[in-house]
C-alpha cells in the first residue's frame, strides 16, 4: 500500500533552495512568470492534499477490510465446528440404525377349504390355514443369513394347519434356518434348511412338493444362459437311526427363440440311498406308495431318478403361455419306475384383475420317485396315482389372490383296481 509521508514540505524546501541558490535565475525570471509560478506550486500543493486524503482513505479501508476477514475465519473456523459436530451426529445415528437396514421380512398367508371325494369313503370337508414368515439378515456383502416359521407339524412336505380342537393353540415350526454366500460370480452356496431350488418344470410337483425344504448343503450357478444346480440333503443323519443322505443334481438351458419365446430344458440325476432303510416318517410301514418288505418294513430300492425336463415360454393372444413336460425313471427299480407329467398355463394373475388358468396330467408310478417328497395334494400325496390337476386364479389386487384347484386322480395303479380320488380347494392367499 503507497504511503505519503509529507511530500509536499518536500517539494516546497526543494522550491526554496532551489530559488536561494539561483539569484540570478529569480531576478531575471518576470512578475508573470513568477505569478505562474505560484499558481503553479498553490495547484501542486492541492493535488498533494488530496492524495494525502485518499492515502488515509485507504488506509482506514485497509484496517476494515482487515477487521472483516479475521470476523469471517472466525466465522468459517465456527461453521467448520458445528458441520463436524453434525456429522459426527449423522454418523452416529446411521451406526445405531445401520443395523435395521440389513434385514427385511417377507411371508405369506392362506386360507383353504378343501373337500374330498374319495371312493368307498365318506366325503369329508375342511378349513385349513398357513402361515409362513421369514427374516433375512445382510451378514457381509455377500453372506445372508435366514429364519423362518411356518405353521403346522413336523411333515415335512405341508405346512398346512387344520382348524378346530376347540380353538386349541396351533403349532409354529422352524421352516429354514440357512446361510448364502455369493462370493463367486454367478454362483450362491447354500447350507442348512434352506428352499429347494432345483428347478421344477411348470412349478409342477411331479418330484418335490411346494413345502419340502433340503436340509443340508448346496450351489446354484447360472450365467443368465446356463444354470448348474447341485445339493446334499439328509434324509436321516442320525447314525443311531440309519444315517440316509441324498444328492440331487441338474444341468440345464434357458435358450431364446425369435423375440418372444424361450425354452427351457436340461437333464437331471438325483439319488435317495434307500434301499434297506425304514419308513423315514410316519408309520413303520407308511412309505408313501413305494415298495417295501412287509416283514422288514424296509425299502426294497434306492431311487436312482434319471430325469428330463422343458419348459416353453411365449405369448399369446397377449398373455404370457407356458406348455412343459417332465419325465422320470427311476435307474434301481425293476418295474414300475416311470412317472411324466405335461401341462400348459395361460395367463398370470399378479396384478389387480388379472387371471390365469393351467391344466396338468401326470402319472406316478409306485416307484419311480421317491414318494416321501412328492406333492400332498395329487393322490393323497406319495406315488401309485395318475390323473388331472385344474388350477385356477384371480388376483384382487397385487398380492392377495383367489385360488381353485381341482385334483381327478386314479390312487392304487399297482394294485390293478385302483379308486377314484377328487380334491377340491378353494384358496385365499396373501403375500408380503
Amino acid at each position: 500500500m503507497l504511503t505519503l509521508k509529507k511530500p509536499r514540505n518536500r517539494i516546497v524546501t526543494v522550491l526554496c533552495t532551489l530559488l536561494l541558490l539561483s539569484p540570478v535565475a529569480v531576478q531575471a525570471a518576470s512578475d508573470e512568470e513568477l505569478s505562474e509560478m505560484r499558481a503553479l506550486l498553490m495547484a501542486l500543493s492541492e493535488r498533494l492534499d488530496t492524495l494525502e486524503a485518499e492515502n488515509r482513505a485507504l488506509a482506514a479501508a485497509n484496517a476494515e477490510l482487515k477487521k472483516d476477514n479475521e470476523e469471517t475465519a472466525v466465522s468459517v473456523a465456527t461453521v467448520s465446528e458445528k458441520t463436524e459436530a453434525v456429522a459426527a451426529e449423522v454418523k452416529e445415528q446411521a451406526a445405531k440404525s445401520s443395523w435395521t437396514d440389513t434385514l427385511r421380512w417377507s411371508g405369506d398367508f392362506r386360507y383353504r377349504y378343501e373337500t374330498f371325494d374319495i371312493e368307498n369313503r365318506p366325503d369329508r370337508n375342511r378349513n385349513r390355514i398357513r402361515a409362513r414368515a421369514a427374516l433375512i439378515a445382510d451378514v457381509t456383502p455377500n453372506v445372508k443369513v435366514g429364519l423362518g416359521l411356518a405353521s403346522g407339524g413336523d411333515d415335512p412336505v405341508s405346512s398346512n394347519q387344520t382348524l378346530g380342537g376347540g380353538g386349541s393353540t396351533k403349532d409354529l415350526r422352524i421352516d429354514l434356518a440357512y446361510f448364502d454366500w455369493d462370493g463367486l460370480k454367478d454362483t450362491n452356496v447354500y447350507g442348512g434348511k434352506f428352499k429347494n431350488y432345483i428347478h421344477r418344470s411348470g412349478k409342477n410337483a411331479l418330484l418335490w412338493d411346494g413345502d419340502w425344504r433340503p436340509e443340508g448343503t448346496g450351489i446354484k450357478w447360472s450365467n443368465g444362459k446356463f444354470f448348474a444346480n447341485g445339493l446334499g440333503t439328509w434324509i436321516e443323519s442320525d447314525t443311531n437311526r440309519g444315517e440316509s443322505f441324498a444328492y440331487l443334481t441338474q444341468l440345464g438351458v434357458k435358450l431364446p427363440i425369435g423375440d418372444s419365446m424361450k425354452l427351457t430344458t436340461g437333464i437331471g440325476y438325483h439319488k435317495f440311498d434307500t434301499a434297506g432303510s425304514g419308513s423315514y416318517f410316519g408309520d413303520d410301514d407308511d412309505f408313501f406308495g413305494n415298495s417295501f418288505d412287509p416283514v422288514t418294513n424296509t425299502y426294497i430300492y434306492d431311487y436312482e431318478e434319471l430325469e428330463f425336463f422343458a419348459d416353453l415360454d411365449f405369448e399369446l393372444f397377449g398373455h404370457p403361455a407356458q406348455v412343459f413336460g417332465n419325465y422320470v425313471q427311476n435307474q434301481d427299480a425293476d418295474e414300475h419306475d416311470t412317472a411324466y407329467a405335461f401341462g400348459f398355463k395361460y395367463g398370470s394373475a399378479k396384478n389387480k384383475g388379472e387371471w390365469q388358468f393351467g391344466y396338468v396330467y401326470q402319472k406316478l408310478e409306485a416307484d419311480a420317485v421317491f414318494g416321501l417328497l412328492t406333492d400332498s395334494d395329487f393322490g393323497g400325496g406319495g406315488t401309485d396315482s395318475k390323473g388331472s390337476i385344474i388350477k385356477g386364479s384371480y388376483a384382487f389386487v397385487k398380492n392377495v389372490n383367489a385360488n381353485l384347484t381341482y385334483f381327478i386322480n386314479d390312487v392304487g395303479l399297482k394294485s390293478g383296481d385302483p379308486i377314484d380320488f377328487k380334491r377340491l380347494q378353494l384358496d385365499l392367499s396373501f403375500k408380503y
